[in-house]
């Protein structure tokens, strides 16, 4: 049965995305009022329909707008960020101004929300990583040090902030609409070739890491974590 959340307020930041949608779903499916932010498009329309969430435009990149957001706000009990919009190259090939902007989408974005949430005690704040953060790539070095940075920002915030209690989850790779672009069956292919030598033997789904965001969110005594999902790819 999905835990009880009725009468909780829920954000989510990035709901238009596929762990954004999925996360959105799953806490309303477990009674909470889900608010699904993120840019304008049919795509945020959709994820907050498909969750009978309202839903509203929010830009991370905005300072103004994000503390204008939550100054019109009673506060929440739940923030989930999973907003982010990276590109990926090595370090001396990806322009600079592309890394750059990077940065400032997942890191600097998240950083924004947390400074200007609005949270009651005992409630959470939860930013999505990712395992490249413990398990390097040569091709993704910035990303890489994105996510463990966003890791040690929950840390430090889990002691600023408490008691409200701050977590990050890590996803491995996960089956989202990211990959669109590519050819179907080269996507395919990828995944079956990456899912071989995970240990789970199977790639992620945006469901798998939205149970973590639920158990980090709600379990009173989690803070300062970080949950990796990742089908074992950090220990293959």
């Amino acid at each position: 049965m999905p835990l009880d959340l009725n009468g909780r307020t829920v954000l989510v930041v990035g709901a238009a995305g596929g762990i954004g949608s999925a996360t959105t779903q799953l806490f309303a499916r477990s009674g909470a009022r889900v608010v699904a932010a993120g840019l304008p498009g049919a795509k945020l329309d959709d994820a907050a329909r498909a969750a009978d969430a309202e839903a509203t435009v929010l830009d991370f990149a905005r300072q103004a707008e994000v503390e204008a957001f939550f100054g019109g706000r009673k506060p929440f009990d739940h923030i989930v960020v999973a907003a982010a919009s990276t590109k990926t190259g090595s370090v001396a090939e990806l322009p600079f101004e592309d890394a750059r902007s990077a940065m400032d989408s997942k890191f600097w974005g998240a950083y924004r929300v947390a400074r200007s949430a609005r949270i009651v005690d005992g409630g959470s704040l939860t930013f999505v990583s990712g395992y490249l953060s413990h398990r390097p790539s040569p091709t993704a070095v910035l990303q890489g040090a994105i996510n463990a940075a966003l890791d040690a920002l929950s840390r430090g915030l889990a002691l600023e902030r408490a008691p409200v209690r701050f977590n990050t989850v890590s996803p491995g790779l996960v089956d989202t609409p990211l990959y669109a672009r590519m050819d179907s069956a080269d996507r395919q292919a990828m995944f079956e070739r990456r899912a071989a030598h995970l240990p789970a033997r199977r790639i992620g789904h945006p469901d798998d890491i939205a149970q973590a965001i639920l158990f980090v969110a709600t379990n009173p005594y989690a803070t300062g974590s970080t949950v990796t999902v990742d089908g074992g790819g950090t220990i293959a």
